[in-house]
């Protein structure tokens, strides 16, 4: 069995093309090294501009694995900070660093990131980069709708990238305050980002033209019009609870496909997202495909992705789906 310092540099000569890439795309931000798949179950080691985030999610890093880690670091000229998500406490580790406020950049965008904050997830998720690459390329003079929006990212790219049209809906005032750091990092006036801080499941329905159910139903919410985008995004978390319902990805995701589908424009473009490692890449687009049938959507096309190449799998089947489902255009 390889040790971790010479998995970790397995995996970085991986990344050789990649990195290439990237850097010709404007993008400075990639994971670095995949522990479930890359030979140490429990870390990702992720590089946000010019610093190295290492997560723990089960057990931490014992002494040597953290030597392993620093000297890693310190190959690839970078400081690191480590974030240890599980039960145990652990000492705190670059604590300077990591409360200092930093940019990165993707496709050209400037993204504010913060290592360690009042949540736990880092405010851009790397594996989307391959859907914020699909709005680099259609965004422009579209109209943008962005559920799930958690701090915006999308959102920014789409409007750098042309869109003349933007909602973004996120329950979270926290995580919407980050997404107005991205917009003035790239002088967009946040405004435009069009946030609504709300349950996604009110909001999609309303824009669909559905009803609005659950105990939330009964009380005061963001109120918005039907109304339907040349682009949606849907990027719901694996599983939540809320007053309008549960977010189940898993079990229930034609509850949140069909208003999504309903809110695209003939001809549009919806990017749905699955995380689940236990829904397959053809399972996910079954569901797709009934779901519009069911809702009367004709779909021209229906493409399955996968995360990009520093985000390996054993058997092509990871978490990350990406759905891209063009609507029909009107006859």
């Amino acid at each position: 069995m390889a040790s971790l310092s010479e998995s970790l540099a397995s995996a970085w000569q991986r990344r050789a093309a990649l990195l290439v890439r990237l850097r010709e795309e404007g993008t400075d931000s990639l994971r670095v090294f995949h522990g479930t798949v890359e030979g140490r179950a429990g870390l990702t080691l992720d590089r946000y501009g010019s610093v190295l985030l290492a997560q723990t999610f089960r057990e931490p890093l014992t002494a040597d694995e953290l030597d392993a880690v620093r000297l890693h670091a310190a190959q690839l000229g970078l400081p690191l900070v480590w974030n240890h998500r599980g039960r145990e406490r652990v000492p705190g580790y670059a604590d300077e660093l990591a409360l200092l406020p930093q940019v990165c950049r993707e496709h050209g965008t400037a993204l504010a990131f913060q290592a360690r904050h009042r949540g736990q997830d880092p405010w851009f998720f790397l594996d989307l980069r391959l859907g914020r690459a699909v709005l680099a390329r259609e965004a422009a003079h579209k109209s943008f709708l962005n559920l799930y929006s958690y701090t915006a990212a999308a959102s920014l790219v789409a409007l750098q990238h042309g869109a003349h049209t933007c909602l973004t809906a996120d329950f979270a005032a926290s995580a919407l305050d980050v997404a107005k750091r991205h917009a003035e990092l790239n002088g967009i006036d946040p405004a435009r980002l069009g946030c609504v801080q709300e349950d996604c499941i009110p909001i999609a329905r309303q824009l669909a033209g559905l009803p609005v159910k659950g105990r939330g139903a009964a009380r005061a919410y963001e109120r918005v019009l039907p109304r339907r985008f040349d682009i949606v995004l849907l990027d719901p978390p694996a599983f939540s609870r809320g007053p309008f319902g549960a977010v189940d990805v898993e079990r229930d995701y034609p509850s949140l496909a069909k208003p999504a589908l309903l809110a695209l424009e003939p001809g549009g473009l919806l990017l749905a997202t699955n995380h689940v490692a236990g829904v397959s890449r053809a399972q996910f687009a079954a569901t797709l495909a009934r779901t519009a049938e069911k809702c009367g959507v004709a779909i021209q096309s229906l493409e399955i992705q996968g995360a990009d190449e520093d985000f390996p799998t054993v058997d092509g089947e990871g978490p990350f789906k990406l759905a891209l489902v063009r609507r029909a255009p009107s006859v």
